[in-house]
C-alpha cells in the first residue's frame, strides 16, 4: 500500500503556527507592570482590530456581531475560548511557562472525553491515554508544589478544559466557519477584564511598553499563528496536525529558558514528556490500527 505523503509547505505552516504561538508566553511575561486582566484587555483589542479589518477588506459582515448572532453552539464556543484564554494567560503569569504549556496541552484528550456529551463512547485507547496523561499531570503539578503557584496550575487546567469545550463545539459542524469566535470571545474578554480591573481600582491604561506587548500578542502572534494553522489544516490530515499542535508545548519552555532565563524543573520536564506521549501516542495508535481519529484539528493552547 502506497504511503500518503504530507504536503511539505502545509506541514511547515502547521509547525510554524506552533512556534509563533509559543512566543505568547514570552510576550505576557515581558509585560511586567500589567496584570493578567489589564493585559487581556489590550490583547483582545488587538485581535478584534485585525479581525474586523480583514473582514472589511473582504467585504464580510462584522465577525464580532456574527459571533453572538449565529446560534447557541457558537455562543458556547465563545465562552469556551474566553475561559481558555483568560485562564492560560493567568497561568503563565502565576506559574512557570513550562507548567502552563504542559498542562494546557492536555486539551486534545479533554476534548475527546467531553465528546461523550455528544453521545460518543470512549475507546480503549482514549481511556489508556487519559490514564497516562493523568500521571503526567500529577508529576507536573507535584513538581511545582513548593513554588506556591498551585493557582497557576489550576488555571492551566481550566484553560485546557475551556479550549476543549471550544473543540467539541467545532465537532458539531466541521464545515462551518468558526472564525467569528475569535472576535466574539475577545469582545467578552474586554468587557469582563475591564470590569475586574476597574473594580480593583486599577487603570485600564498600563505603561505603553506593556500595551505594546499585549497588542503584538493579539495582532501578530494569535492572528498570524491561527492563519498559518487554519491554512495548514485544510491539507494536512488530523493525526499529523495533532502532533504539529504540540510544537507550542515544546517551544514555550525553550523560549522561557533562552529569553527569560527560567529553567524548568526536572519533574516538570518528565511530566510534560508523559503528557506529550499520551496525546501524540494516541493519535498515531488510532491511525495505525485504522480507527477514526477522534481529535479535532483545531488550534491548541495557542489561541490562548
Amino acid at each position: 500500500m502506497e504511503k500518503q505523503r504530507l504536503p511539505i509547505v502545509a506541514s511547515l505552516m502547521a509547525l510554524g503556527a506552533g512556534v509563533v504561538w509559543s512566543f505568547g508566553g514570552i510576550a505576557s511575561r515581558k509585560a511586567v507592570n500589567a496584570d493578567a486582566f489589564q493585559y487581556m484587555v489590550w490583547r483582545s483589542i488587538g485581535i478584534i482590530a485585525v479581525m474586523e479589518t480583514l473582514a472589511a477588506m473582504q467585504g464580510k459582515p462584522f465577525p464580532t456581531v456574527r459571533a453572538w448572532r449565529s446560534g447557541k453552539v457558537m455562543i458556547y464556543a465563545n465562552f469556551g475560548l474566553f475561559l481558555a484564554s483568560l485562564a492560560f494567560v493567568y497561568a503563565v503569569k502565576t506559574t512557570t511557562p513550562a507548567n502552563a504549556a504542559f498542562l494546557g496541552s492536555l486539551t486534545p484528550l479533554v476534548a475527546v472525553a467531553l465528546s461523550r456529551l455528544l453521545g460518543e463512547r470512549l475507546s480503549p485507547s482514549t481511556i489508556v491515554a487519559l490514564i497516562v496523561a493523568t500521571v503526567g499531570l500529577i508529576i507536573t503539578v507535584f513538581s511545582d508544589l513548593e513554588a506556591g503557584s498551585m493557582v497557576g496550575n489550576i488555571s492551566a487546567l481550566a484553560a485546557s478544559a475551556g479550549f476543549a469545550v471550544y473543540t467539541v463545539c467545532l465537532r458539531t459542524d466541521t464545515e462551518r466557519d468558526w472564525s467569528p469566535v475569535m472576535s466574539g470571545y475577545a469582545a467578552m474578554m474586554i468587557v469582563v477584564c475591564a470590569i475586574v480591573t476597574l473594580a480593583q481600582g486599577k487603570t485600564l491604561v498600563p505603561p505603553a511598553t506593556d500595551i505594546g506587548w499585549a497588542l503584538f500578542h493579539g495582532c501578530v502572534l494569535i492572528v498570524g499563528g491561527t492563519y498559518l494553522f487554519n491554512n495548514a489544516s485544510r491539507k494536512v490530515p488530523a493525526v499529523p496536525m495533532t502532533v504539529f499542535a504540540q510544537t507550542e508545548m515544546v517551544f514555550v519552555p525553550i523560549w522561557a529558558f533562552l529569553v527569560l532565563d527560567m529553567t524548568p524543573k526536572p519533574l516538570t520536564i518528565v511530566g510534560g514528556a508523559i503528557i506529550f506521549f499520551a496525546v501524540v501516542g494516541k493519535a498515531w495508535y488510532d491511525a495505525s490500527v485504522g480507527h477514526k481519529v477522534e481529535f479535532t484539528t483545531a488550534p491548541d493552547v495557542p489561541l490562548l
